[in-house]
């Protein structure tokens, strides 16, 4: 089970105006080993309230550091605090590295992978791309990366390092939506029409051999049809979702099954079991949170895989899912955020997966 250990701040560089790089430590000296697209969640207390909140590392396998990158969004509390208090010395709480937004890598591939980041969904895509540079000499990376403006570029510096490191074996296109580039298919929105256009001249999809995705679900959901449109395999394509079209639980539609009763959970944490009662129309996590019990949560939103535990009794039906593939789903896994009971009595149990 992941549990939350303090890192130090080492540094703090503003990429954007609204953007900033953490680099950090674990601070008892020791390493923390992550894999490529992983995520780290943060813990901090605001006002009297737990804020949890999950970002992408930005660091390759072989940085020998860990980096994030938080962008300020309005009226988010947690990367407005961030903005404003972490310094270097600081210490903040994280759960250890968790994700799957990633394929093995071998010093003998010689893949051509596809990256296409909208706004800060560059963070885990960056991790990649660094860990393919490192870790696969004779593999390629062709980045498209969309944002508003020039200004709003995170990493921009970063990644014409790499560029000028690596010419042969990175290519990068930006799209900006706001300014003008003397190219029409590098100047507006990503759509439909302008993938097909690059991908016929600009990009050869159907000879890369896998890609990843990270931004909003729309433009995500769009950029995958088009991949497969022109040849790539469903299961060849990664994503990995920065921002839902629905944020929260959904409206649960009312039974006469769930209106009667509840369910009686029986919890497995750290591989000791305890019982509590889900309410009707309740999900298991804030069941289980409001028995008191140490559950792992990040989003609470369906988004991220922080949550997930494994049902070994019983069922429940998932309100959302953004963050589980088809065969955890075959596999019994489950979101517990979004998992509502459908059994009089349900088995889970939390555990790295």
């Amino acid at each position: 089970m992941a549990k939350f250990i303090p890192l130090k701040v080492t540094s703090v560089h503003r990429t954007t105006p609204d953007a900033i790089a953490l680099r950090l430590a674990p601070a008892d000296g020791s390493t923390l080993p992550f894999t490529q697209g992983q995520y780290l969640t943060f813990r901090t207390t605001i006002d009297g309230t737990e804020i949890r909140r999950a970002y992408s590392i930005s660091a390759g396998v072989t940085d020998e550091t860990i980096e994030v990158g938080i962008k300020r969004v309005k009226g988010g509390a947690f990367s407005t605090w961030a903005h404003a208090h972490l310094k270097p010395g600081d210490t903040i709480d994280a759960l250890s590295p968790m994700g799957a937004f990633h394929t093995p890598l071998a010093p003998d591939n010689a893949k051509h992978y596809l990256g296409f980041a909208i706004g800060s969904g560059i963070t885990p895509i960056l991790s990649i791309l660094r860990s393919v540079l490192a870790v696969e000499p004779h593999s390629r990376f062709t980045l498209i990366y969309a944002n508003r403006a020039a200004r709003d570029v995170m990493f921009r510096e970063e990644l014409e390092d790499l560029k000028n490191e690596h010419l042969t074996r990175l290519n990068i296109v930006h799209i900006l939506k706001n300014d003008p580039q003397g190219i029409d298919l590098f100047t507006g929105r990503i759509d439909a029409e302008k993938l097909d256009a690059m991908f016929k001249t600009w990009v050869p999809v159907a000879r890369a051999d896998a890609a990843f995705i990270c931004g909003p679900e729309p433009a995500m959901e769009t950029i995958a049809d088009r991949l497969h449109a022109h040849g790539m395999a469903k299961d060849a394509i990664k994503y990995e979702l920065f921002a839902s079209a629905q944020p929260g639980q959904l409206p649960q539609r009312a039974t006469p099954d769930d209106t009667a009763k509840g369910t009686r959970a029986t919890v497995i944490l750290d591989g000791t079991a305890q019982e509590i009662d889900v309410a009707p129309g309740e999900t298991l996590l804030a069941a289980a949170l409001r028995a008191g019990l140490d559950a792992p949560y990040a989003c609470r939103a369906g988004v991220c895989s922080t949550c997930m535990c494994t049902i070994r009794e019983g069922e429940a039906d998932m309100l959302t899912n953004h963050a589980l593939e088809d065969y955890e789903v075959a596999r019994g896994v489950v979101l517990s955020c979004q998992a509502v009971p459908t059994s009089d009595k349900i088995t889970v149990e939390y555990v790295d997966h």
